[in-house]
């Protein structure tokens, strides 16, 4: 929205999400259509099982009973809570209440330094906000390239965020006489702020399907146990998405169900690909595919590098984005790709470059040799490229 709209004095949520509740619109009727194009019908309401072949499903005083011979389990997931934090839905709130807040807090707290809590964290930095990260783990993102992690963590800091990091929340409240926000560690130490947003976790909603009729046990976290092919323990039940868990990314849930839906019916199909890449819309994102620095050391695999800085690039000038980087990962011996790692503006778009190389067994000669339109992006591949070869 510009420098203007940053500088306003009074953000509020509504600023925000007029833009992106038009575009989940969108997106919503564009599902309904695909959906009514392949005649498929649509029961809106609260499903559980009443047997193994049986679903009811209650929509306000209605309730109706729908039979199958197959059953695809797609229910996702909800924030998870503790029993101690007293969720008021307006300063102490979990990641569903947040497009109901009317104000962003100007010092915000957040619980939880995973994938999630990062994002929301890096939202309020970049709107202005001092954020307190507080998380019980000493480091974050284990599966993210440490060297990238830096950085990302280099920048929040430099907005002002505070991180946390090996503290454990003991208790949660509104402190009466300031009627700030405050936040209770295992160490002593008290954290205040104007909001604080709880984002420790999500709880599958298989806990709420009734699935012991259906001969079905969900795990302590709701979650239901699938096979390579996404079937259940009852072979005509197959679970797909957050609700089975990791990765729980919205791109592969939508192939393991379209794969669930194959073995099914007996289409013909593979597995899920294991080189799948991850994008976290931090600000700036990151995004990666393939093995780690670290992953390679412990596996004795010879390795190189190539990286490229957004600084060098004349696409990332435009978009005012100096602070990124691409980074390659290669075998020092054949030149075979091995990981592909990007922080920055689009970031988690150029990484499919990297993913189809990678699939192919490529090597980062490829990138050498290839002619990338100027001024983009994905010239960094490029410019990796030579660095990684110059440093052989």
């Amino acid at each position: 929205y510009g420098r203007d709209f940053h500088t306003k004095e009074d953000i509020t949520v509504q600023d925000l999400t007029f833009r992106v509740q038009t575009i989940v619109a969108k997106e919503t009727e564009v599902i309904r259509a695909q959906l009514r194009r392949n005649n498929i019908a649509i029961y809106e309401g609260n499903a559980r099982f009443l047997d193994p072949h049986t679903v009811e499903v209650a929509d306000g005083e209605k309730t109706f009973s729908i039979k199958g011979d197959r059953i695809l389990i797609a229910c996702g997931t909800r924030p998870a809570h503790n029993a101690d934090i007293p969720f008021d839905g307006v300063r102490i709130i979990d990641t569903d209440q947040f497009p109901g807040v009317s104000r962003l807090p100007k010092e915000a707290i957040v619980v939880g330094a995973g994938v999630v809590g990062l994002e929301c964290a890096s939202f309020y930095a970049a709107l202005g906000g001092r954020v307190t990260l507080i998380d019980q783990r000493p480091t974050i993102l284990d599966f993210v390239d440490h060297e990238i992690l830096e950085a990302l963590t280099f920048h929040l800091r430099r907005l002002g965020t505070i991180f946390r990091l090996g503290e454990k929340v003991t208790s949660v409240g509104v402190d009466v006489d300031s009627d700030r926000v405050y936040a209770e560690l295992e160490s002593g130490k008290r954290v205040r702020g104007d909001g604080l947003l709880y984002a420790v976790g999500r709880q599958a909603n298989g806990d709420k399907l009734n699935l012991e009729t259906a001969g079905l046990m969900p795990d302590a976290r709701g979650k239901v146990a699938v096979n390579s092919s996404f079937q259940t323990k009852v072979p005509h039940i197959y679970a797909a998405g957050d609700v089975i868990g990791f990765p729980a990314l919205a791109s592969t849930s939508m192939e393991q169900g379209r794969l669930a839906s194959c073995h099914m019916f007996g289409a013909p199909a593979n597995e899920v690909a294991e080189l799948f890449p991850y994008g976290i819309y931090t600000i700036p994102e990151i995004s990666m595919v393939g093995q780690t620095e670290e992953k390679l050391t412990a596996a004795k695999v010879p390795y190189e590098i190539g990286v490229a800085k957004y600084s060098e690039l004349a696409k990332s000038m435009m978009l005012g984005d100096d602070s990124g980087m691409l980074k390659l990962l290669f075998n020092r011996k054949n030149l075979k790709l091995l990981g592909v790692h990007a922080m920055g503006e689009r970031a988690t778009e150029i990484i499919h470059i990297g993913q189809a190389v990678l699939s192919f067994g490529g090597t980062i000669e490829y990138f050498r040799d290839t002619v990338f339109n100027y001024p983009t992006l994905a010239e960094a591949y490029k410019v990796a490229a030579l660095d990684g070869l110059n440093r052989l």
